[in-house]
C-alpha cells in the first residue's frame, strides 16, 4: 500500500507538469521541447534555494518564474524570429542544460537535512498524530504522514485546477483558447495573437518548472538530467485524461490532466511491482504513450463499425 501511496504523490507532483503540457499543446498547439529543461531549472533553483536556507514556499514561487521566464524565451524565439515552435524550445532546453549546471554548480544537488514543504508536511503531522503513527486504510496500515503529505497535495492540485478553469474562462484566458483554435480570427478581433503565445508558453513552464521543484523537494536532490522524458509524460498523461474523461469542456480536460497524471503514474509502477526493469522505464513510458495515442482512433474506429453492423 505504501508504493501505491508513494506513486499518487509522484502523480500529484507531475500533475502540474501536466497542466503545464495541457496549456502548451492543447491551448496553443504548440510542441514545446522547453518542457524538459525548465523541469530541470525548477528543480535546480528550487534546491538551491533550501540549501542556501530559504523558504521552501518562496523557493517554489521563484521557480515558477524561472519556468515563465524559460517558456517566454521560447515563444519570443518563435513569434519574433519566426523560427519552428519545436526549434525554440529546442534551442532553450540546449541552453538551459548549462544554465541548470551553473545554477546547481555541479550536475547532482542533495539537500540533506534541509527544511522543505514535505520534511514540513511530516513534523506536522508527528506533532497532530505523533511519531510513527500508522493508520488503516482499505485494510493496509499506512504511515499518517504519507496521508498527510498525500491529502495536502490533492487539495493543493485541486485548487489549482479550479483557478486555471477560471483563468481560462476569462477574457484573456478565452483569447488565449481562440489563438490556439484560430489566430486568424482573433487577430481580426484585434488581440495581439503573438503577445498571446508568449504569455501563454510562459504559464505552461511556470508550471513545469514548480512541478520540478516540488519533485527535487520530495525527492531530496536535484540532478541536471531529471528533465529527460518529462514532455513525454506530461503529454501521455493528458492523453490518457482525455480518453478516460471522453469529454472536451475545459473543466473536464483539465481534470483529465491530473487525473491522466496519476494514473500514469501507477501504470509505471504496477509494471516495476511485476518484476519489469527499472532500466527499462523510459520503454514501458514510451509503450503506454503509443498504446495511449492509439487508443482514441481504435475506439472511434470500433463505434462505427458497431454502427455499421447495427443497421445493416
Amino acid at each position: 500500500m505504501s508504493i501505491l501511496i508513494t506513486s499518487m504523490i509522484f502523480g500529484l507532483i507531475l500533475s502540474f507538469l501536466a497542466l503545464g503540457v495541457f496549456i502548451s499543446f492543447r491551448v496553443f498547439d504548440f510542441p514545446d521541447i522547453t518542457v524538459e529543461g525548465s523541469f530541470t531549472t525548477g528543480a535546480a533553483l528550487a534546491a538551491l534555494l533550501i540549501v542556501s536556507g530559504c523558504d521552501p514556499m518562496l523557493s517554489c514561487l521563484v521557480s515558477f518564474a524561472a519556468g515563465m521566464v524559460s517558456g517566454a524565451l521560447t515563444g519570443l524565439i518563435h513569434t519574433r524570429f519566426r523560427i519552428n515552435p519545436l526549434l525554440s524550445g529546442i534551442l532553450v532546453m540546449t541552453a538551459l542544460y548549462s544554465v541548470n549546471l551553473h545554477v546547481m554548480g555541479r550536475s547532482n544537488l542533495p539537500m540533506p537535512g534541509a527544511v522543505t514543504l514535505f520534511s514540513g508536511l511530516e513534523k506536522i503531522s508527528q506533532q497532530l498524530f505523533g511519531q510513527g503513527s500508522k493508520v488503516l486504510l482499505l485494510g493496509w496500515s499506512v504511515d499518517i504522514k504519507d496521508v498527510v503529505i498525500l491529502v495536502t497535495l490533492l487539495v493543493a492540485v485541486s485548487l489549482t485546477g479550479f483557478v486555471l478553469r477560471w483563468f481560462l474562462r476569462t477574457n484573456l484566458g478565452t483569447a488565449m483558447r481562440a489563438t490556439g483554435d484560430n489566430d486568424q480570427m482573433i487577430r481580426a478581433l484585434g488581440v495581439n495573437t503573438k503577445w498571446m503565445i508568449v504569455f501563454g508558453i510562459a504559464l505552461a513552464n511556470g508550471f513545469v518548472a514548480l512541478s520540478g521543484a516540488l519533485m527535487a523537494q520530495f525527492q531530496g536532490f536535484a540532478d541536471v538530467q531529471m528533465g529527460i522524458g518529462m514532455m513525454v509524460w506530461g503529454l501521455a498523461s493528458v492523453i490518457i485524461g482525455e480518453v478516460v474523461v471522453g469529454r472536451t469542456s475545459v473543466g473536464y480536460v483539465i481534470f483529465g490532466a491530473v487525473l491522466g497524471s496519476v494514473l500514469f503514474r501507477l501504470l509505471v509502477a504496477i509494471a516495476l511491482r511485476l518484476g519489469m526493469n527499472p532500466n527499462d522505464l523510459k520503454i514501458i513510458t514510451a509503450a503506454f504513450v503509443f498504446i495511449a495515442l492509439i487508443l482514441p482512433g481504435l475506439m472511434k474506429r470500433r463505434k462505427s463499425l458497431w454502427g455499421r453492423k447495427k443497421y445493416a
